[in-house]
């Protein structure tokens, strides 16, 4: 409590020479970080406690930010602001959360720079609300066994701009590899796109249990490098694809691929709407399983819709 005390004293004081506004409502409380300008927000980032809030005001905050504070499932670290609260990076990561677990982003805006949102070795992580654009390669990246993280109600597009085919509005894990368990991430009620150069959403081999639910897909700025031809490409495990709507995709609207043995297998696909019209692709299916057999399972459901390409899928449809 000492230090507690003594941090809420020294920020406080700050704030007499035009620093950082904090207030709380006792010497250990939770306190709120008023930060409006880039400075400010390193030292709330480094300065954050579990229970805090870092609230930005609208303006634009240049350059990389990271937090490595972690908080507790009992008392999370918020971080937000309006869409008209704008992280704007030069290069590198927008905003990284690099071991801090539990942490909330809310409603602001990332965009330059290399990727979005990165999320390294952290549990619980939300992200709520973003709006993330503008970048040369990915948007938000669940890595390095970063578990139980959510990404909702975002808005995710132009990426991928170096034009490498490494422009994912979401990607779990890491390509190549089994050591990143980037387990039970939730994708939901996300919209993701126009102008995504890569996936949509990728799973990576490795991964279990992600769920990608009610987000709407525009595969508009699919390239066709390093085999982006879809808007979700499933190589994890135990997968639930489920009411989302896809349109705009130049073959297929999702794909599950075995990259490493035994992955890639049990995914089910219920209540998915795919238009494929103007897909000039190989397959061009709605939902193209590839590495389906009796040890590695795909379900797809009836109540998967299409219109346009030729057809559906290639399994059996499960009623």
């Amino acid at each position: 409590m000492r230090a507690r005390t003594s941090l809420i004293s020294l920020l406080t004081t700050t704030l007499a020479t035009g620093g950082l506004l904090l207030t709380a409502t006792g010497p250990a409380s939770a306190a709120t970080f008023e930060v409006t300008t880039a400075a400010q927000l390193r030292t709330a980032l480094g300065a954050a406690r579990p229970g805090d809030t870092i609230h930005l005001a609208d303006g634009t905050y240049t350059g990389n930010f990271k937090a490595a504070t972690p908080a507790t499932a009992s008392a999370r670290i918020t971080l937000t602001g309006s869409p008209g609260a704008v992280l704007t990076a030069g290069g590198g990561y927008g905003l990284h959360l690099n071991g801090a677990s539990y942490w909330t982003v809310s409603g602001l805006t990332v965009t330059g720079g290399q990727k979005g949102i990165m999320i390294d070795a952290a549990r619980g992580v939300v992200v709520d609300g973003v709006t993330v654009h503008g970048l040369d390669m990915e948007g938000v990246h669940f890595r390095d066994s970063s578990t139980d993280g959510v990404i909702r109600n975002s808005r995710i597009y132009d990426t991928g701009n170096d034009g490498r085919g490494m422009g994912e509005g979401v990607y779990v894990g890491t390509a190549n590899t089994l050591t990143d368990r980037s387990d039970r991430t939730q994708i939901l009620g996300n919209t993701i796109g126009p102008d995504v150069g890569g996936e949509n959403v990728d799973i990576k081999e490795g991964t279990t249990g992600a769920r990608i639910i009610g987000n709407t897909f525009d595969g508009s700025g699919l390239t066709g490098a390093n085999y982006d031809d879809s808007w979700v490409d499933v190589k994890g495990n135990d997968v639930l694809v489920q009411d989302n709507t896809g349109s705009d995709t130049t073959n297929d609207g999702y794909q599950t691929h075995t990259q490493q043995s035994g992955w890639g297998c049990g995914t089910v696909f219920r209540g998915n709407r795919s238009t494929l019209t103007g897909a000039t692709g190989a397959t061009r299916l709605a939902i193209d399983v590839t590495n389906d057999s009796s040890t590695c399972r795909t379900t797809v459901h009836s109540t998967n819709t299409v219109a346009g390409g030729r057809g559906l899928t290639n399994v059996q449809v499960t009623p």
